[in-house]
């Protein structure tokens, strides 16, 4: 590891992230990116603070990229290398692949001229494509929302039902009429450990208007309650037009953090939103010491 690795931190509807520029996967090799250091660099208090770390690496230094790319590694110069503030690897996430490609971009790594019909991207979910709007914001085709069954979450006493969603992670999008301003996401949900092996994101969502609009707060696994979550408004605007008999539309998405843009069609879903890069530096050398 160099003395002093560059490191950067970003959110996507305040969903945030430490960014790790590491291209050529030599700064960041997964020995030295263990479970320890991602909490270490994610600890509010002692550390950067985020709900995650994204590494910048490109797809050949990447490990496990051949077996979850396929026949697509080729074709994915970049892999979102992305570990929960817990250490633990995600499968995708839409908040933070947004961001990486900004940060891509704002490296240098990636022109955002070419952006505008998407790039392909690697993840542990597969590969994604995403791209920049005119607008400053960037969007990400999310492929299908999945759904697979039915179930429950619990909460502080009381239980939602649910439906079981997967956007290449597991979600469980529940429509309450309870406001979601009122709950106390301050302990996990609990869930059906038989329908959710790996665990499961726990979406509670109010309606606004049916089939066009709804309120979400989640609960993250391996983070706990975040201002946003992009894998959970695409799996929440999913349920909410099944429930009013819809397969395709338009859903806004208010999470704590802002504002996002779910379009549902037959084939895929597409995730649209901000994505913002608040400071740029170097880790000390006092504190990488474990």
């Amino acid at each position: 590891m160099t003395s002093s690795p560059r490191v950067l931190i970003g959110h996507g509807t305040e969903n945030d992230f430490v960014v790790l520029p590491d291209p050529d996967g030599t700064v960041w090799p997964g020995d030295r990116l263990d479970e320890a250091m991602v909490r270490r660099l994610c600890e509010r208090r002692a550390g950067l603070g985020g709900d995650g770390v994204l590494r910048l690496v490109r797809s050949r230094h990447v490990e496990d990229a051949p077996a979850v790319l396929g026949e697509y590694l080729d074709r994915c110069e970049w892999f979102m290398d992305h570990r929960n503030a817990d250490g633990s690897y995600a499968e995708m996430c839409g908040n933070g692949i947004r961001l990486f490609l900004h940060a891509l971009v704002s490296e240098g790594l990636v022109d955002r001229s070419a952006c505008a019909d998407g790039v392909l991207v690697g993840t542990r979910g597969g590969p994604r494509r995403v791209g920049a709007d005119a607008d400053g914001g960037y969007w990400v085709d999310m492929g299908p929302a999945r759904p697979f069954g039915t179930g429950e979450a619990r909460l502080a006493g009381a239980v939602f039902g649910g439906r079981a969603v997967s956007m290449g992670n597991p979600h469980l999008a529940c429509l309450t009429d309870v406001p979601v301003d009122s709950l106390d996401l301050g302990g996990a949900p609990e869930f059906d450990v038989d329908l959710f092996p790996d665990g499961v994101n726990v979406e509670l969502i109010n309606v606004v208007r049916p089939g066009a609009h709804v309120r979400l707060r989640v609960s993250e696994r391996g983070v706990g309650e975040t201002r946003s979550c992009g894998t959970g408004a695409c799996a929440a605007a999913y349920t909410a037009l099944e429930a009013t008999g819809a397969t395709e539309g338009t859903v806004v998405v208010d999470v704590p953090g802002g504002r996002l843009s779910v379009q549902v069609t037959s084939g895929t879903t597409v995730l649209s939103g901000p994505a913002v890069l608040v400071s740029a530096g170097t880790l000390c050398p006092e504190w990488l010491p474990a």
